[in-house]
């Protein structure tokens, strides 16, 4: 028998939200979720899934399908329940793309950009101050963190501090959190001629959360490397992933 993830009291939880959104408690309905689950920790092929789970095909029309309708993506949201925003730390951090991602029969971009590495697609993250996920975005590997986080931050809840590294180094960001009634915590590069006079160190000390929690999302293999060929399957997929982590809370 495969290694299942989700004990009795968390089902319950993830069942009630699930019904909320539309996902209807149909036979098998657990153990389809144990499969994308399954799928999500071990990074194989959707058809190599342990026969136990039921049909491979079955279970990934039904991943497909709630993904075009963005359902779990709206469950990480529900999931998301009282975060502590006294601090907010955001990072991005970049996944290798396998060479099965390539090729999506689709004129949109898929998040998939040329780097050093290949191709690779990054994660922008937000934390709380547990180091909770609160939001992400995707982009291709090679987008440089100032350019999505602008409108990145201008999606996230109001904080009191924002906490970044050098890579947000720039003023149009320091505007975008202040715009937002929160502090900006951010160093700026050696050669700035402003200085880190107005640093708060001991609050960039805790900016290891975020990078925390990416540590914590790639034990899944699915999220360590990228398989899913869309853009919007494997922000699905970490969306689960997220959930799963809010799931005990």
């Amino acid at each position: 028998m495969a290694r299942l993830m989700l004990s009795d009291e968390l089902w319950v939880k993830l069942r009630t939200i699930m019904l909320q959104h539309g996902i209807y408690h149909k036979p098998h309905l657990r153990l389809m979720v144990e499969g994308m689950l399954y799928r999500m920790r071990a990074g194989c092929p959707w058809r190599d899934l342990p026969a136990e789970f039921g049909s491979w095909n079955s279970i990934y029309q039904k991943f497909n399908r709630w993904s075009a309708k963005d359902k779990l993506m709206k469950v990480f949201k529900k999931l998301v329940k009282e975060p502590d925003l006294e601090w907010e730390f955001i990072d991005g951090s970049i996944v290798r793309a396998h060479q099965h991602s390539a090729g999506a029969a689709s004129d949109e971009p898929q998040a998939i950009g040329k780097s050093v590495g290949g191709n690779t697609t990054k994660i922008h993250m937000a934390v709380d101050s547990f180091g909770l996920p609160i939001e992400f975005e995707l982009t291709g590997g090679e987008v440089h963190d100032c350019k999505v986080a602008p409108e990145f931050i201008k999606k996230l809840p109001a904080a009191d501090y924002t906490v970044a590294d050098k890579g947000y180094d720039s003023e149009e960001v320091r505007d975008v959190i202040r715009n937002k009634s929160s502090i900006p915590v951010i160093p700026r590069k050696s050669n700035s001629k402003t200085g880190n006079a107005d640093m708060h160190w001991w609050l960039y000390k805790y900016r290891h959360l975020v990078e925390n929690i990416f540590a914590r999302l790639k034990h899944f293999r699915s999220i360590a490397t990228r398989y899913d060929k869309l853009k919007r399957n494997y922000a699905s997929m970490l969306a689960m992933a997220c959930s799963y982590v809010w799931l005990p809370m």
